[in-house]
């Protein structure tokens, strides 16, 4: 059962995934054909087709591996001077000559000669205004970053966060000692039940302070050790006053994040703190409207750390993998690695909501990673080509101040072998972070 709980996990996350990558690719589409580009296909994922149908100009279809997708739009690099495809070629078959990198730019430009069929001028990319082919580029990105925000609205207006509330869920039998996890004979009650306190009873003050979380209650009683404390709970709709004196106890320090703290040498830090003995009943309390765009724009904060040291957290994630060492759970992730982090949500044995949660979180942030990622100002990705049409804005400026012919339109073939280097660089990084998420995985359990 298990087993299967986490399949359905993996498989809900490509799911997610490819609608990821479709509404990126509408984020193309829309403007595209708003601004009169002709659009000949709309693909979701990358290899054999598995279906597509042809709606007027455009074939729209789903592909084997849904890892990606693409829109083909006529006109994407400027057309190529025939003298220079000549001088290039020096014969007439449309081949390059020079080498590797000049063959590449070649067949780049002659695939894009292809979609101006006819010669024909009109409905091309290249040829409309420089803002409004910035707009079809941030178009998909900004489908991950509206995606994102929706399903942090979901997760935390719709379901809510997970927070221990003042209501008891149990109370202890005995005093915790270090090494024993059971109450022995002669073992001391805890002060909670030595003064009646119940599951079900909600905390309501302690020494006249109000509590609305756990986190006060357990505040005032860690800081108390030893001190008698009047607390006030509410059981069947009565307020009933409690006496109790929380026992004196020996504990590891903890940060605001809950991480054991240590001393110069590396010993944990031990502090004595009050107890009581209650545990708390946990509850999804729902947010603010505006807490899923927050925490939306939090997320964008923490990946865009993560992503402008990418080599090096690449280098120090293959450095984990080869030594054995344990990985950082705050590190990137591949495909593979998101996959099995879905399939442990989904085969916990937390409650049905609490891996829904999960799950949304989980899908979310991953649009916030697919939104960033994209607007790296590098080709092949849309930051890339936003860069390309800014600079050919910036020629046509300069050009009109200084009274000169307008320019060229910017040719991106020509970058295509820095396109190259740019995906190998990203294909060894990807094969690195999936060989680390298979042999030495980050895991939620």
């Amino acid at each position: 059962m298990e087993i299967l709980a986490f399949i359905i996990g993996v498989v809900l996350l490509v799911v997610g995934l490819a609608v990821s990558i479709a509404l990126h690719e509408i984020g193309h589409l829309v403007p595209a054909k708003r601004f009169g580009v002709r659009v000949s296909q709309y693909m979701v994922g990358f290899g054999p087709t598995l279906w597509s149908r042809r709606r007027g100009e455009t074939e729209y279809g789903l592909k084997a591996i849904p890892l990606g997708g693409y829109i083909s739009m006529a006109g994407m690099y400027p057309p190529s001077p025939k003298e220079e495809e000549a001088a290039l070629a020096g014969r007439q078959s449309g081949r390059a000559g020079g080498g590797f990198f000049a063959t590449m730019v070649q067949d780049a430009r002659t695939a894009n000669d292809e979609t101006l069929t006819d010669g024909a001028e009109d409905g091309v990319f290249y040829r409309l205004p420089v803002w409004k082919r910035v707009v079809i580029m941030l178009g998909g990105p900004f489908m991950n970053l509206v995606f994102a925000i929706v399903l942090f609205a979901i997760l935390l207006s719709g379901i809510g966060i997970q927070t221990a509330t003042t209501t008891i869920a149990r109370v202890s039998e005995c005093l915790p000692i270090v090494g024993q996890t059971a109450c022995g004979p002669d073992a001391e009650s805890v002060p909670a039940a030595e003064a009646g306190m119940q599951p079900g009873d909600t905390i309501v003050s302690i020494d006249g302070t109000p509590v609305d979380t756990f986190t006060d209650v357990s505040t005032l009683v860690r800081a108390a050790p030893g001190e008698n404390l009047t607390v006030v709970v509410e059981r069947g709709g009565e307020d009933i006053t409690l006496q109790l004196t929380p026992a004196r106890v020996t504990q590891q320090e903890t940060d605001e994040f809950g991480r054991a703290v240590t001393d110069e040498n590396g010993e944990p830090v031990l502090v004595d703190v009050g107890f009581i003995g209650v545990g708390p009943t946990g509850e999804f309390v729902r947010q603010p409207l505006w807490a899923g765009p927050q925490a939306a724009f939090e997320n964008v904060t923490a990946v865009s750390g993560i992503l402008w040291q990418l080599p090096v957290r690449v280098w120090d994630t293959g450095v984990d993998l080869f030594t054995g060492q344990e990985r950082d759970p705050d590190g990137p992730l591949s495909v593979v690695g998101a996959g099995r982090l879905a399939g442990e949500v989904a085969a916990s044995e937390s409650p049905v909501l609490n891996r829904v949660a999960g799950f949304i979180g989980l899908l979310a942030s991953l649009n916030i990673a697919l939104f960033l990622f994209n607007l790296i100002p590098l080709l092949p990705l849309d930051g890339g080509h936003v860069v390309v049409a800014l600079w050919d804005g910036v020629k046509r400026v300069w050009a009109k101040l200084f009274r000169r012919p307008p320019p060229r339109p910017v040719d991106a073939t020509k970058l295509v072998p820095v396109t190259f280097a740019v995906f190998i660089a990203l294909l060894v990084m990807g094969g690195v972070l999936i060989l680390a998420d298979l042999f030495n995985p980050v895991s939620i359990l």
